[in-house]
């Protein structure tokens, strides 16, 4: 009953706001100013309140997910330019409300456009502390507890993968593009360690390995690192979106004939359309066959290691040399947390140590391995560790295992529903590996239509207009897109814990409803 009341006088401050028992100023009478605790405490607590009527809204399904604007409505209808003199306090808050107004309710049951999805109450409490800490993650000295959560957590997280006591290195990372990219570095320099300070020009040219289906961030790495997007050999896949572990092995050999040396291969556990997982064993054993750098892409399904149920689908991820995983995907962490994982401790840091006198001074009075920003590309390094770990305190491995079990059997339901369903066809058949459901919705103008050039042309068209017709009522959101000769479809995605069969349902009548004229 109290919380109820809580939840309802939240509501009524988000629809009349009250009165400041204070008269803001500008932010000159904030702390540090003399005498600023007062006001300073007043106006945090009000950045609160309107934080936590956003959170309860965020779950409330008779809001909308999104309140859609055209750029320019929003660029004319509100002042967003940089001015000279200050705002008042008041006039930042307002700024606040008009922000939360217009963002993508991400957190909301019936929001399922992106991998990353959902709300954690804990991940978002250490989101804040994290925030007041305001520290950086290169050495133990100014981030003491941080560092030694994110030795402890990593550790935890290779031993998840099958690395015999948890054995190996990693970092958080700016998102699994980075991370991936990371892999691609440490192989360069484990085959040819004098790129580092010779650069390209002093070794053999260089070819990667990985899945037509796998993400672009695999040719972005390679062409950051010079070595070039020409250089990432694309593995046919079945039909399902799997790597044909056969297909690799061809390819192998014909780059090795051409003179060129493979360096990588970068297997996809959870692809992003299909949410296909490579054949990891049979990859694992080419890779030994030829002395090849083995990377599991797993940022988005790598938290599938969490579930008894499920984690079969990674077989084969303990024989990879690195592994990407992205707690902000699948296990609802909020962004940005990305590990990269890598089996051979010191390698990393061999590959990216610059020795900066002034950050890992070699005589400190404590013990220098916990100094872990030189194995790092960046220097100012955001602390993505502390809600990873908070998160799993309070959740324990089960609780992870639980949200996750929940949002692949809501897959299976969707799917289930649909399978058989007037006016929908699967892109490709049998159940969803991951919690990714690729289908066409055909509208009844379509539906007796001969599959022909003009039918496709016409269901190009569908998703695109549906989906802009979520966005301008705000109901719902869900992917679509293209995908080698299939012409759009939806993908729709489920990490979103708070998502039940009631919000599947609802879905699919918004789909027919939003598309039926079409």
């Amino acid at each position: 009953h109290k919380r109820c009341q809580s939840v309802c006088a939240l509501r009524d401050r988000a629809a009349s706001p009250q009165k400041k028992a204070l008269n803001y100023q500008q932010v000159t009478y904030l702390l540090p100013a003399c005498n600023g605790e007062i006001t300073t405490m007043s106006f945090l607590q009000d950045i609160v309140d309107i934080l936590l009527q956003y959170v309860v809204k965020s779950f409330d399904r008779t809001t909308k997910v999104i309140d859609f604007h055209y750029p320019n409505e929003l660029l004319q209808e509100y002042n967003w330019e940089l001015a000279d003199q200050p705002q008042t306090l008041e006039e930042i808050l307002l700024n606040c409300r008009t922000t939360l107004k217009y963002a993508i309710k991400t957190g909301h049951p019936r929001y399922f456009n992106q991998l990353s999805t959902g709300l954690d109450m804990v991940g978002l409490a250490a989101d804040w502390l994290t925030s007041a800490a305001n520290t950086n993650m290169f050495t133990y000295e100014i981030a003491p507890v941080f560092v030694l959560l994110e030795y402890v957590t990593l550790r935890k997280m290779r031993e998840m993968v099958g690395w015999p006591g948890g054995c190996g290195d990693g970092i958080f990372s700016p998102g699994g593009a980075i991370s991936n990219m990371y892999a691609m570095l440490i192989a360069r320099f484990k085959m040819f360690p004098e790129v580092k300070e010779k650069g390209m020009a002093a070794i053999p040219r260089l070819v990667a390995f990985t899945s037509e289906h796998s993400h672009f961030s695999v040719k972005k790495g390679a062409a950051a690192l010079g070595i070039g997007t020409d250089s990432v050999i694309l593995i046919r896949c079945d039909e399902r979106g799997k790597m044909i572990p056969s297909d690799l092995e061809r390819r192998i050999l014909e780059a090795k004939q051409k003179g060129f040396v493979p360096f990588l291969v970068s297997a996809t556990a959870g692809t992003t359309v299909y949410g296909a997982f490579d054949p990891l064993i049979a990859i694992a054993d080419i890779c030994k066959k030829y002395k090849i750098w083995m990377h599991v892409d797993g940022a988005w399904g790598g938290g599938l290691l969490m579930s008894r149920k499920h984690k079969w689908k990674l077989n084969g991820v303990e024989r990879a040399n690195s592994v990407t995983w992205n707690p902000h995907k699948m296990m609802g962490v909020p962004l940005q947390c990305s590990a990269l994982l890598v089996r051979e401790e010191g390698l990393m840091q061999s590959c990216n140590q610059m020795h900066a006198s002034y950050l890992f001074q070699q005589d400190k009075h404590y013990d220098l391995s916990y100094d872990t920003g030189d194995k790092a590309l960046q220097c100012g390094r955001h602390v993505d560790v502390f809600k990873l770990w908070l998160m799993w305190r309070a959740k324990g491995t089960t609780g992870f295992e639980a949200q996750i079990d929940k949002c692949l059997e809501l897959a299976e339901y969707l799917y289930n529903k649909i399978k058989n369903r007037e006016g929908y066809e699967m892109v490709f058949d049998g159940k969803p590996q991951h919690t990714n459901v690729c289908f066409w919705y055909i509208p009844p103008s379509l539906r007796s239509m001969e599959d022909n050039e003009e039918r496709m042309s016409r269901l190009m068209k569908v998703a695109p207009v549906i989906k802009a017709r979520m966005m301008e009522y705000g109901t719902t959101m869900v992917s679509y897109q293209p995908l080698g000769d299939k012409v759009n479809f939806f993908r729709m995605v489920i990490s979103n814990p708070a998502a039940t069969h009631q919000d599947i349902d609802f879905l699919i009548d918004e789909i027919e409803r939003l598309g039926q004229d079409l």
